[in-house]
């Protein structure tokens, strides 16, 4: 049977949304121009007709949409990274507004009188074919002439992508209170992330996990670094949750030279104790990736650890097991390595379970950070 392309432009299609048999309609998610951003996009079922369904005049950041059965009306979502989302009863395709379902009108009041820092999206040279994409969030007071350290919340993982233009939530408002105090927080993904950046990009960590990620990652700050002068080289953290924790344990034990801080929440320190349906899909079976699954597994590399360490687990995570932030404690002890740790009794794999856990878990990393990342406020020396 003959296939047709419906949607033969150089981009991916993000999400599938609806499909309008009555009047022959495919609706989907996509952004040809911005990888950071989400769209709404139409095209004919016979693949004629294409074009987009998301005004121009609608602010930049990413829009979703949840369509009616007969493709007449839409629950569509509006945010960007400075601005909370708002909620709206639109008609198709036209996009009318008929309705405000919610506008946020109490958070963005209160958010009025916060002073956030600048926000800016732009692309990483780190040598390869494609640059990687990479969102930088300034102190609301920012002065080049100053040396700030540099904080990296990171994923990595093919499951995910962490530079995109949309409001976020705790972690987000967290980034934003660093920066107030004095830290400058960015964000890089890598190849093999859900970007929708093209089959080569999402295929190149096949059979590369915690392998390909991390140098990606070391050299996207090494870049940075280079071209912009207010950022302490001596003062480097990273952090992430889940598969960040993962690469922010990989960071720090593979490049020791480059990151003086990290800190790993619910992390998967060894490949082979994690989920096999999720494990061999981008690895392969263990037996065929002798290499792969030892390489990509931070835990191999707990011996190479100068830099200051803070681990954090929910004793009752049953995504990422407890065993296995157990077995790396076991192997930091082994090296005599110098390391923090926190342990959650009831904490699932968000970690969020118990009276003021989020808090408290927000406030420990603050706490690390102002310890071993410092901030201070002098200016570069004279050449």
């Amino acid at each position: 049977r003959e296939t047709t392309c419906l949607t033969p432009g150089a981009f991916d299609v993000i999400q599938l949304l609806s499909v309008d048999e009555e009047n022959q309609w495919i609706y989907f998610i996509a952004s040809p121009e911005n990888p950071a951003e989400r769209y709404l996009y139409r095209v004919g079922i016979d693949g004629t007709g294409m074009r987009r369904i998301t005004p121009k005049r609608e602010r930049r950041g990413s829009h979703s949409y949840d369509i009616c059965p007969d493709g007449r009306f839409a629950i569509a979502t509006t945010s960007n990274f400075d601005s909370p989302p708002t909620t709206r009863l639109i008609e198709l395709p036209s996009h009318k507004k008929i309705k405000v379902v919610e506008s946020n009108r109490r958070l963005k009041r209160a958010l009025r009188p916060v002073e956030l820092g600048e926000s800016e999206f732009f692309y990483v040279d780190i040598g390869t074919e494609l640059p990687l994409h990479a969102r930088c969030v300034k102190p609301p007071e920012f002065d080049p002439a100053k040396s700030y350290p540099l904080l990296i919340y990171v994923y990595g993982e093919p499951a995910g992508q962490v530079v995109t233009d949309k409001w976020g939530g705790n972690t987000h408002l967290w980034h934003h209170m660093l920066a107030q105090q004095g830290y400058v927080v960015m964000s890089f993904d890598n190849r093999g992330t859900a970007s929708p950046r093209g089959r080569e990009w999402r295929k190149a960590a096949h059979r590369k996990i915690g392998i390909l990620a991390p140098e990606d990652q070391a050299a996207a700050l090494r870049s940075v670094l280079k071209d912009r002068p207010y950022l302490d080289g001596k003062r480097v953290g990273i952090w992430g949750w889940s598969g960040g924790g993962s690469m922010s344990l990989n960071a720090i034990f593979k490049f020791p030279d480059l990151y003086e801080t990290a800190i790993a929440v619910a992390s998967v320190p060894n490949q082979r104790a994690y989920d096999t349906i999720y494990q061999e899909r981008y690895m392969g079976l263990p037996s065929e990736n002798v290499d792969g699954y030892r390489d990509g597994s931070p835990i191999n590399f707990a011996h190479q650890l100068e830099g200051n360490l803070l681990i954090v687990h929910g004793a009752a995570d049953d995504n990422c097991h407890y065993q296995t932030f157990e077995k790396l404690i076991d192997v930091l002890i082994s090296h005599n390595k110098p390391f923090s740790m926190m342990t959650y009794p009831r904490g699932t794999h968000s970690i969020k379970e118990g009276k003021n856990t989020p808090i408290h878990l927000y406030s420990l990393m603050t706490r690390f950070l102002h310890e071993h990342l410092p901030i201070q406020t002098r200016k570069h020396a004279p050449e």
